[in-house]
């Protein structure tokens, strides 16, 4: 596990140095006195888990993490760490946007397990994000069959308003969910991942429909891992059937 790398974020030295003492057994490691430290090693380094104190001058573990949520600054799982906490507040914590809590006094064995836990967590959602969008080279771009029963009960121009409609709601939706995103607002992005899986599977986008599916899938387990990742690529997806669909023979005869 030493290609994993956990950033440890404590005011008080004697903290850090029991941290560093268990972690470094085990895993990479940096140090940071505040929050303000944690938010300039999260531009310049790459971390697998972050800990944060709750209590730190400057810039404590709340706002910290919401300044990482809000810049985007890093997808790995963040722990919330107190002394004035016992284990019942880890649902307020993790209710906060933290992926889970640590009480202090620190025990050892709890600490490694809770990071062994998040970097499996995180690398199995990344392993199967990747899977997905392999899978996704199978599934049409457009689906002719369900376009061409389409067909048969409307016209061409009428089912090129349809899909015109559906272009600029989808355009929409995409934008405001990287709005939600910037926000952390997650139950939003799953209702507009879920209109746009509707949408696109009755109108035969198939892999915006399958892509859409598994974004929602993992919003609604509380996989916030990719988000930001998933978001693009849905993007990226619904160009390429924006170009498909202009260039469709059965919708430009």
């Amino acid at each position: 596990m030493k290609n994993k790398k956990v950033l440890i974020a404590d005011d008080n030295a004697l903290n850090r140095r029991v941290f560093q003492n268990i972690i470094s057994q085990v895993y990479q490691f940096d140090l940071a006195e505040n929050g303000k430290e944690v938010i300039e090693k999260l531009q310049s380094d790459h971390f697998d888990v972050i800990l944060l104190d709750i209590q730190m001058p400057q810039l404590d573990g709340i706002h910290t993490l919401k300044a990482i949520k809000e810049r985007q600054l890093s997808n790995a799982p963040i722990v919330a760490v107190s002394a004035f906490a016992e284990d019942k507040d880890r649902e307020y914590f993790l209710s906060a946007g933290f992926d889970d809590f640590i009480s202090k006094p620190i025990k050892p064995k709890q600490l490694l397990e809770t990071i062994n836990d998040l970097i499996k967590k995180s690398d199995a959602s990344e392993a199967y994000s990747s899977q997905s969008i392999n899978q996704l080279g199978e599934a049409a771009i457009i689906d002719n069959n369900i376009l061409i029963k389409l067909l048969k009960f409307n016209s061409i121009a009428n089912i090129k308003v349809v899909y015109d409609d559906f272009i600029s709601e989808t355009e929409k939706l995409l934008d405001e969910i990287e709005y939600l995103i910037k926000y952390g607002d997650f139950p939003g992005i799953g209702e507009k991942l879920h209109i746009i899986k509707g949408n696109s599977g009755t109108l035969g986008a198939m892999q915006l429909y399958n892509f859409s599916q598994t974004f929602e899938r993992n919003i609604k387990s509380g996989n916030f891992d990719n988000t930001l990742k998933d978001y693009i690529y849905l993007k990226t997806l619904f160009e390429t059937f924006k170009v498909q669909y202009h260039s469709s023979e059965y919708l430009n005869p």
